[in-house]
């Protein structure tokens, strides 16, 4: 594929300071970075790779970045305060050839950022978005888009090597969206279980409970490492707890060295993707 590389100076420079919230500031910038990882990856492609199934196994490489370009067209619209048919947006980037797909994905991403970068103290207080029953706050609509273009970007990413993981930057943020995403993305398995489940990179604690009308996951207080009382049942890195949730973590792509690997196989029944 043709190289594309982002210029995102004059945008980040005009932009981003005239955030007040340091942590919504940095989403932004994180955000970015994802994009950037993605077009690496993708610039190097063949239109045979292009073509080849992801992870997702319904979908190609072409199919994940269509929906990720997609998904940023629908953004970019969202906070221009457009209203979005997208159905119609979903149909165009369906009706695009596996090429397209992939050179259009990258070209909607950086006009998201530029938007991105152009956002304001005024919007992230007043920006509002409903999804379904609920309504978001800027920052949690932004963190949606990082969650799925950071998911998204690993299925393509593992479709070409097997050891990739979700960088630590990005786990660092979404790791802290979990509790709401497993509140729809947790199934019943039968069981009744509470399961204390501490992350690593970056270290966060967790209280999952296994219920027969559903799952949730909560934060909980730390504890104490160095205390064998206190150890929780599951120990791995937020990278794979975030994969967990997300139903990718099946057994050919879980790291070695997770403590209480023997609750994975309830978990995985748990999560099972979407």
């Amino acid at each position: 594929m043709a190289t594309h590389k982002k210029s995102m100076t004059a945008a980040e420079s005009n932009g981003t300071a005239k955030l007040n919230d340091p942590a919504l500031a940095s989403l932004v910038q994180v955000i970015d970075a994802s994009t950037q990882r993605l077009a690496d990856q993708i610039e190097q492609l063949t239109p045979e790779q292009v073509r080849q199934q992801a992870y997702p196994t319904e979908w190609t490489v072409a199919d994940v970045l269509s929906h990720l370009g997609s998904g940023a067209t629908i953004m970019r619209l969202r906070l221009d305060g457009e209203v979005v048919d997208m159905q119609a947006i979903w149909d165009e980037w369906n009706a695009k050839d596996p090429d397209a797909q992939a050179a259009d994905s990258l070209v909607a991403d950086e006009a998201l950022q530029y938007r991105l970068y152009a956002l304001t103290a005024e919007d992230e207080d007043h920006m509002r978005f409903a999804m379904g029953p609920a309504e978001l706050d800027l920052r949690t609509f932004l963190a949606l888009r990082l969650n799925e273009h950071s998911l998204h970007t690993w299925d393509v990413a593992v479709t070409f090597d097997a050891t990739a993981t979700l960088p630590e930057d990005e786990a660092a943020l979404v790791v802290d969206t979990l509790p709401m995403i497993a509140r729809w993305a947790g199934k019943p398995t039968g069981v009744d279980r509470d399961i204390s489940i501490r992350t690593l990179a970056p270290v966060r604690a967790f209280a999952l409970a296994l219920r027969p009308d559903g799952v949730t996951l909560s934060p909980s207080d730390p504890v104490d490492p160095a205390d064998p009382a206190d150890e929780p049942d599951l120990v791995l890195p937020a990278e794979t707890l975030i994969r967990l949730v997300y139903g990718r973590l099946d057994p050919d792509h879980t790291p070695r060295g997770i403590v209480g690997v023997g609750h994975l196989d309830e978990l995985r029944r748990a999560f099972p993707g979407f």
